[in-house]
């Protein structure tokens, strides 16, 4: 949520600032705590964070834990000034607040901006690495003060979600952890799915020359997907499937589930049905991570084809 949506009765009893390298992962890890019921801020400037947790308690307020994103970006930032001002917050008794620190290697963060071809925040015309160097600067009072310390180096987004739900969820979310993935079946099954569901019984995306390039993230795609006659009836089906299964996951103590939705080739049809899946789960109090296996794989004609031509024998 935006710094204009916080409320004006927000009383958290539990608050943790979520801090970190830029590239580390902090996006994710608020995105993560949302999910699992915690109210979120991201790059409130501090002299309004300082006036939201001036404010005295109001009985009946949303006690929810709050999550509030602070990084070398903040209008006003300056590390040791936070590090006294965490300090002065945990002197009020009624708060809980602990700092969460996102850390990368640099060589790492080097390779995710050149990946994504974003420059650095703090070295927006100069190397990344000089921009990673000064904000390790920056930051070294609040990665000393940290009560958690995560290096995602080696993690990758459903890792660093996986990690962060064991941490902060045991009071607000379910204990199972539950993982929605999409993949190719021309790749292999994905390796410790529960359940998998086969969507290629769905018409193909990948025979539509302007859809080809595109991925069931683009809503064309779903769009071509859903008029499938079968569509609506199959997926209704497993989504009502999964909401009676997945509670009984639960109550049998299972720490983690994978619900995997397989097609050709990976991109079209068991991503859009993935997210739909998902979605829906999320509006049933689940807290799903989404991940696509095979989302960043090229086109392959030649898969697709003998998939086509066994069909027609």
């Amino acid at each position: 949520m935006g710094p204009g949506a916080v409320s004006e009765r927000l009383d958290p009893e539990r608050i943790l600032l979520v801090t970190g390298m830029s590239g580390a992962g902090k996006s994710t890890a608020l995105n993560t705590l949302e999910d699992l019921g915690w109210e979120v801020v991201d790059n409130l400037p501090l002299k309004l964070l300082d006036r939201l947790l001036d404010t005295p308690p109001v009985e009946g307020a949303d006690k929810r834990p709050l999550a509030i994103g602070i990084d070398s970006r903040t209008r006003g930032f300056e590390a040791a000034g936070v590090a006294r001002r965490i300090a002065k917050l945990r002197q009020r008794a009624h708060y809980d607040v602990a700092t969460l620190f996102l850390d990368c290697s640099g060589a790492e963060l080097e390779r995710r901006y050149d990946e994504t071809r974003r420059p650095h925040p703090l070295a927006l015309d100069r190397p990344a690495s000089d921009g990673i160097m000064r904000e390790r600067e920056l930051l070294a009072p609040l990665r000393q003060a940290a009560d958690y310390l995560v290096d995602t180096t080696q993690l990758s987004r459903a890792e660093l979600q996986n990690d962060l739900r064991t941490r902060f969820g045991e009071e607000t979310g379910p204990e199972t952890v539950l993982t929605v993935t999409s993949f190719g079946f021309a790749r292999g099954l994905p390796r410790n799915a529960d359940l998998v569901f086969d969507m290629r019984f769905l018409r193909n995306p990948h025979w539509d020359r302007e859809l080809k390039p595109m991925t069931g993230l683009d809503s064309a795609v779903g769009d071509y997907i859903a008029e499938d006659p079968a569509y609506e009836a199959a997926v209704a089906q497993i989504e009502e499937l999964l909401l009676t299964l997945l509670p009984r996951y639960a109550s049998e103590g299972k720490a983690y589930v994978t619900v995997a939705f397989g097609c050709t080739g990976g991109r079209h049809r068991s991503v859009h049905v993935a997210e739909r899946v998902a979605r829906r789960l999320r509006e049933a109090g689940f807290s799903p991570t989404v991940t696509h296996r095979d989302l960043a794989t090229a086109p392959r004609d030649a898969v697709e084809e003998i998939r086509a031509h066994t069909r027609a024998r």
